[in-house]
């Protein structure tokens, strides 16, 4: 065999014009070449003469000339395969086997028409624009095309909200990418049905859009929805097309939502020198959806309006309408992360980071706006494993060696506190720490909380002090604090006395007094509203984004919603608010 493809070879070599590709090409076919610096194999797919497809696997470092034999051996097996099924060549009998035995020549040549040489490894032969001959045939290389890996839509649909897909591609990126957007023509008049105006092939479609998110008016109530999205990368180049249909009609709104007149506030992002900062914490769906949920905590709320599909129409709506910088989000489910919130704030211009907590299905998310900052570093901790095993809270573990009962109960919650570190992408020497957290809930736990807060205290110290010094801190979250508890109070003055009340918030049984102090002058940039929780059995603020007092400033605070839009439908959630709590919104410039 491999004689009889090294001397197919040298005829390849001997012949008039070898080293050259023929002038007068035909229209070539497709030769797509998958090639990762990081994995040891290259891939190449085309489609042999005899219409049979071929997916081969190539080690990188392998010689071109191995190759290319390893085609005509294909080649030749596929040449072989069509004679027999031929008539005449049954018919006829030995020349069918003979044509078998030839190895067609193959051969390689670069943009520029030169031969390849055979000893030139794989991963540098197969160049995008290079040309394989294989026999007459020839075929252009598409060196790692753009490629659709997933296209989705999300499964519920609302007039009026964004309808963001869910775009995952390798060798491209969603902002490069063509969408085109359909919608299902309407029944004729008549009674006929629209798939009976479109044949026998299923419903007819009407391009609506062409645009990477599409609103659906409310026209298009009751009327699915196609995508076609095409594939692109920054050099124009285009991979092969995939559709998804929506797998319902579109619904109607929900009407007037608790955020639309805060929308009026940020139709625009923030200019040179400020930003705008979010924190919200957007009700976990394994929250949410359990029967305590319905029946105890938001009895008053319209089941399908606690549904996550419902509630991800209305938070995307409105997190993409704060036109926000930075966005700190609590209590994110890790697949609503990755399957809704990413793609549709990426569409929107923001990237995001997601810190799962200990032993939980949720955690937290912060994004920030790329063509304002880039990630320089993350920092993200659990505070159990902090205190456990990092020196920088020895003195904190030491004090609390004393009190059994409370180091058990720190070390069992699952609290995590992340930390990124931004740079403007304008001016290289303005930094910022972002930190996002979401201390322990119960109502008794203010000496937690305290602990928390000191070990998150220390470890953003270290960040924005040690390893970045003179940074400005803005420090988001859901504190689970009002503003006359421990916890505000040592954030907001910087120290906490050994007998404050929290240090016996569960009773004498649980007492843990010390004193505590951190080096920031913290300021709430969004003061202390009447509340940013609001349920059936409690009202109160328990959020905060916190500033560096040193070095930003307030520009202005995004009014909360009204009273009587609060209270609309008795409580947080509803049908027009997809949380429990409500999002803080400021804006902040340096100083």
């Amino acid at each position: 065999m491999w004689r009889r493809l090294r001397s197919a070879l040298g005829r390849l070599r001997g012949s008039p014009g070898a080293g050259r590709l023929p002038a007068g090409r035909r229209a070539m076919e497709r030769a797509v070449v998958r090639c990762v610096p990081s994995e040891p194999k290259l891939s190449l797919r085309f489609v042999l003469p005899d219409g049979s497809a071929r997916h081969m696997q190539r080690d990188q470092a392998e010689p071109l000339g191995r190759a290319l034999a390893r085609i005509a051996t294909n080649a030749a097996k596929g040449h072989a395969k069509a004679a027999k099924k031929s008539k005449k060549a049954r018919a006829e009998g030995g020349p069918a086997g003979e044509a078998a035995a030839v190895a067609p020549a193959v051969r390689l040549f670069s943009r520029e028409g030169e031969a390849v040489a055979e000893e030139v490894p794989n991963a540098a032969a197969w160049q995008d624009g290079a040309v394989l001959q294989i026999g007459e045939a020839q075929y252009r290389v598409e060196r790692n095309p753009p490629a659709l890996t997933e296209l989705q839509l999300p499964r519920s649909l609302l007039a009026g909200f964004p309808v963001c897909p869910k775009v995952s591609a390798e060798f491209a990126a969603p902002q490069h990418c063509l969408f085109r957007w359909y919608r299902e023509q309407r029944p004729a008049a008549g009674g006929e049905a629209a798939a009976a105006a479109a044949g026998e092939g299923g419903p007819a479609w009407v391009e609506a859009a062409a645009e990477r998110v599409f609103t659906p008016s409310n026209a298009l109530v009751g009327l699915r929805l196609k995508l076609r999205c095409t594939p692109g990368d920054g050099a124009q180049r285009y991979g092969p097309p995939r559709e998804v249909e929506s797998s319902g009609p579109v619904e109607a709104g929900p009407g007037a939502c608790t955020f639309d007149s805060r929308h009026l506030y940020t139709k625009k992002v923030c200019g040179e020198g400020s930003l705008r900062a979010v924190s919200y914490n957007i009700l976990a769906d394994a929250y949410a959806q359990t029967e305590f949920s319905r029946t105890v905590l938001y009895p008053y709320c319209a089941p399908y309006a606690l549904e996550l599909d419902y509630r991800q129409n209305l938070l995307k709506k409105e997190l993409a309408g704060y036109s926000a910088d930075l966005i700190c989000l609590q209590e994110v489910d890790k697949a609503v992360f990755v399957d809704s919130l990413a793609p549709a704030l990426d569409a929107f211009g923001l990237e995001g980071l997601f810190r799962i907590k200990e032993k939980q299905h949720e955690g937290l998310a912060t994004f920030y706006r790329r063509d304002k900052f880039g990630l320089l570093s993350q920092h993200d901790v659990a505070f159990s494993e902090a205190l456990r095993s990092d020196s920088l809270h020895r003195e904190l573990c030491d004090k609390l060696a004393k009190y059994p009962l409370v180091q058990e109960k720190v070390l069992q919650r699952s609290s995590v506190l992340q930390v990124s570190v931004l740079q403007s992408t304008t001016d290289p020497s303005r930094k910022i720490c972002v930190a996002n957290t979401h201390l322990y809930w119960h109502p008794k736990g203010g000496n937690i909380r305290l602990i928390q807060i000191a070990i998150a205290l220390s470890h953003i110290k270290h960040v924005a002090c040690d390893l970045y010094p003179s940074i400005p801190v803005i420090f988001c979250g859901d504190f689970n604090s009002t503003p006359s508890s421990g916890t505000y109070s040592f954030i907001n003055s910087g120290g906490i006395a050994e007998d404050h009340e929290d240090w016996v918030s569960n009773g004498e049984e649980e007492r843990c007094n010390m004193p505590l102090s951190h080096p920031f002058k913290l300021l709430s940039a969004c003061g202390e509203p009447a509340y940013t929780n609001y349920v059936g059995g409690f009202h109160g603020c328990l959020d905060y984004i916190f500033i560096d007092r040193n070095a930003l400033e307030v520009e202005q605070v995004i009014p909360l919603p009204s009273h009587e839009e609060v209270t609309t439908h008795q409580a947080l959630p509803s049908v027009s608010h997809p949380s429990d709590h409500i999002a803080l919104i400021c804006d902040l410039k340096w100083k």
